[in-house]
């Protein structure tokens, strides 16, 4: 079967250079001369419940573990007893595979109690047997241990008690017989049974204040990292369970309440669970100092510490305990000196948290000298110096926590910056936005009053082109296109509504007599003032165009008779005999006139022409300055 080594000083201190020098002590059985073990008789009177008993027990080595009882007791062997421990300092014979007795002489006044408790305070031996004297000769005997289920106990206690009936009056020796894989502490305590059951209560009240203390840091570093899914908190999570559990198994809580029928699991939970405690103790580091990033030598050194307590955690299955534990010892003390030295070189870089991480680990190391300052007999045994360890551990952890807390809330302080930046950065381009859509609105707004103008403009010249295409450029009055479409228009309006229309075309007589004598000029200001005469002297709804040269075209609308066209051809006849007053003085012309009717007709614009061209050429052969009507008409 494998038996695993513990040490209570070791792996459950596997942080501390104090722990290592206190084991490094204890691998060596105390030696002192010895004397009788009547001159170590522990002296029992009425009064006193409580006996420590270092100081007053004797010891004999078993190399090979084949002494009996009855050999130990033998009056040739009690020569051989030496005594175990000074006064005040707890039996440690180190780490032996040799079995150790104990010899227990006891004088009892005759009016002393004879029920009595004898308590080793160190659950993690792997066998203890008491052999307490019979009234009447020979010796009753009782086992108790780690390797056996707790239900096969003499005494329901976390330690290791044995009831004791002593006999009043009388001088008796009880022997005790250890033997264990790990290190073979013995702190030995003779207790009054209503004392024990006195001092458990306190014990009992400061532990379960120690475990809610770590179940309240469990739950709390679980809901931040349900909150906040930062792995460093799932480390701190582990850390504080595995510190837990082998806690739990250090001071025998787990063999009496949490496996009790698990002596396999027991045996092995005090070194894994430290193990497993420097293990996520090392992520934890890794991950809260931010090494992989910031310090990417250390991290690889963090990063072998972890591995070495990984093995260190399943070594008990394969290797033996010695080895185990010095290597779990040195791997704590390096791992604590470069926590220590991390949290110190954060601390200088205003790491957030570092100041706590590096008085939690203070603090730690400062429980566990006394812890062993305590266990040399330096210092005395209260329950501020038993307990030390886990007050430190506790605090440590909580001081952990502070800097958990502490980075989360540094970690608040960044995204609300962040965060404020963002917003910030949101707000610039909103406002770079707005700037941007104020601009562009500008910009769209003079594009449009621009693109206003320009059709504006456009128009204007689409009605100069339109005007220039069908009116000419000299007169202004309609062209021949234009002409057209009214003689068309003039004469459907004519059909429709059954109203007379007639055509006047003209021609000016002696214009080219005024052309060659005054010049081109004066041609064409004698050409507007014809055109001028001429609009002023019709209706707004006839039409008044320039045919071509100079021949001009009258459309006249809404005649009731055939003769209103020549009253009219007869008065621009008599308005065109005027003379004009140009520029160069005045001009005298005539015109003659060609008329062709419209309803009588019915002739296409080109048709109507060539008749009223035709009546014109015969007003021009009747003397010029006169009127004629087409032929038909």
């Amino acid at each position: 079967m494998i038996r695993p080594r513990r040490n209570i000083q070791l792996a459950a201190l596997w942080q501390t250079a104090a722990l290592l020098m206190a084991a490094a002590l204890g691998f060596l059985p105390v030696a002192a001369s010895g004397s009788g073990p009547a001159a170590h008789a522990l002296a029992i009177g009425s009064s006193g419940d409580r006996h420590p008993l270092s100081g007053h027990l004797l010891y004999l080595e078993d190399a090979e573990r084949r002494l009996t009882v009855e050999a130990v007791a033998a009056p040739a062997t009690a020569a051989r007893f030496r005594p175990a421990s000074s006064p005040g300092i707890d039996i440690n014979f180190g780490y032996s595979g040799s079995a150790f007795w104990l010899a227990l002489p006891l004088r009892l006044d005759a009016d002393a109690p004879s029920q009595w408790l004898l308590e080793v305070g160190y659950p993690s031996l792997d066998r203890v047997e008491v052999y307490s004297p019979r009234p009447g000769g020979g010796f009753d005997r009782q086992v108790a241990g780690d390797l056996q289920p707790f239900s096969l106990r003499p005494f329901p206690h976390r330690n290791l008690v044995f009831p004791l009936a002593l006999a009043p009056g009388a001088t008796q020796t009880v022997y005790l017989r250890v033997e264990s894989g790990g290190n073979l502490t013995i702190p030995a305590t003779l207790w009054w049974r209503k004392a024990l059951h006195r001092h458990d209560q306190q014990s009992y009240a400061l532990l379960s204040l120690y475990y809610g203390v770590l179940a309240a840091l469990l739950i709390y570093s679980l809901l931040l990292f349900f909150s906040i899914r930062d792995p460093v908190f799932i480390a701190y999570a582990a850390f504080v369970a595995s510190m837990a559990v082998g806690q739990a198994s250090m001071n025998g809580l787990g063999n009496q309440f949490l496996w009790p029928d698990w002596p396999q699991w027991g045996n092995v939970a005090l070194p894994s669970g430290m193990s497993a405690t420097g293990f996520f103790g090392a992520l934890f580091t890794r991950l809260f100092l931010g090494t992989r990033q910031a310090f990417p030598r250390l991290d690889r050194v963090i990063l072998v510490l972890a591995a070495a307590f990984a093995c260190s955690a399943l070594s008990p299955a394969a290797l033996s305990y010695r080895f185990a534990a010095i290597f779990t010892s040195i791997t704590g003390l390096a791992f604590s000196a470069v926590a220590v030295a991390g949290g110190v070189y954060c601390l200088s870089k205003n790491h957030p948290g570092a100041r706590y991480f590096l008085l939690a680990w203070t603090v730690l190391l400062a429980g566990v000298a006394v812890l062993a300052m305590r266990n040399m007999g330096w210092l005395p045994t209260t329950a501020l110096t038993l307990y030390a360890m886990q007050i430190g551990s506790a605090l440590e952890m909580m001081l952990l926590a502070f800097a958990l807390a502490d980075r989360v809330a540094a970690l608040r302080r960044e995204k609300d910056h962040a965060n404020q930046v963002a917003l910030d950065a949101k707000q610039a381009m909103v406002d770079a936005l707005l700037r941007s859509e104020h601009e562009l609105e500008s910009r769209v707004a003079e594009r449009t009053h621009a693109l206003e103008a320009a059709n504006v403009q456009l128009r204007e010249k689409e009605r100069e082109l339109e005007h220039m295409a069908r009116h000419d450029p000299l007169t202004g009055l309609p062209n021949r296109t234009l002409l057209n479409d009214r003689i068309a228009r003039a004469t459907a309006r004519a059909q429709r509504y059954k109203r007379g229309a007639a055509l006047l075309l003209m021609d000016l007589d002696g214009f080219k007599a005024v052309n060659d004598a005054h010049g081109h000029a004066v041609g064409d200001q004698l050409l507007v003032a014809v055109a001028r005469r001429l609009s002023e002297n019709v209706r707004e709804a006839d039409t008044v165009a320039r045919y071509g040269g100079d021949e001009f075209v009258v459309v006249l609308e809404d005649l009731h008779e055939s003769q209103e066209a020549e009253a009219v051809a007869d008065k621009l006849v008599a308005e065109l005999g005027r003379p004009f007053e140009l520029e160069s003085g005045a001009v005298q012309t005539g015109a003659s006139i060609g008329i062709a009717h419209l309803i009588e007709d019915g002739s296409g614009p080109e048709q109507l022409l060539r008749r009223a061209d035709a009546a014109m050429y015969a007003a021009k052969s009747a003397g010029r300055s006169c009127s004629r009507v087409a032929a038909g008409a």
